[in-house]
């Protein structure tokens, strides 16, 4: 929620969009900061969602604005209970238990939603070194012992807990490439880098 009023209004009228398509309603929650995520009324709206999608911007701040407010009890409570949750670029960074601080390399990150375990998720990764300063993408790809690397490139998505077309259930270590790029897992499985495409099986 740091961005101007412009890029805002650009996730907005995607996320509509992309509702259009899946014959659906979109519900746009302006929650931008701290104060916001406080705001009782947002976390009912958050309730019977089928689908809860968080968008880019700023991984720490949008993890330190969410975390510990009724918003985020109330994502939490409705993922558990069935409903899809979702995020882009600073909304999938977030979903793991830390968030290094890429923009200032030199700084501890923040805590993450921890809810994909020991996974650190690099978005946009066909584009994302050409963005950031060297120390920035050197920082990334230092993790502790234990963590998984993932770098997703546009266009592509990393899903778990469905089904395959098989009718095998997943687990959250088991996920499946949807897209047009690939999902490259960076560290982990011996720390060998591997590239996945449209329908592979990513095991973290």
């Amino acid at each position: 929620g740091q961005e101007g009023d412009d890029r805002l209004s650009f996730w907005k009228t995607l996320g509509a969009q992309q509702a259009e398509r899946l014959n659906t309603q979109q519900i746009f929650l302006p929650i931008y900061t701290h104060d916001d995520a406080r705001n009782e009324s947002f976390a009912q709206q958050i309730k019977d969602a089928g689908l809860i999608y968080l968008s880019g911007g700023d991984p720490g701040y949008l993890a330190s604005t969410l975390i510990n407010t009724p918003v985020w009890s109330a994502i939490e409570s409705a993922w558990r209970s069935g409903s899809s949750l979702a995020g882009c670029s600073a909304g999938a960074m977030a979903m793991g238990k830390h968030v290094p601080n890429f923009f200032r390399p030199k700084e501890d990150g923040t805590d993450g939603f921890g809810l994909i375990g020991e996974i650190r998720t690099i978005p946009h990764y066909n584009k994302f070194f050409g963005w950031i300063p060297d120390a920035a993408a050197r920082k990334l790809l230092i993790a502790p012992e234990g963590t998984s690397v993932i770098g997703i490139d546009e266009s592509t998505a990393l899903v778990t807990g469905l089904n395959s077309d098989t009718d095998v259930s997943f687990e959250y270590r088991s996920w499946r490439v949807h897209g047009e790029g690939h999902v490259h897992l960076l560290r982990g499985e011996g720390d060998h880098a591997h590239k996945f495409a449209h329908g592979e099986i990513v095991t973290l």
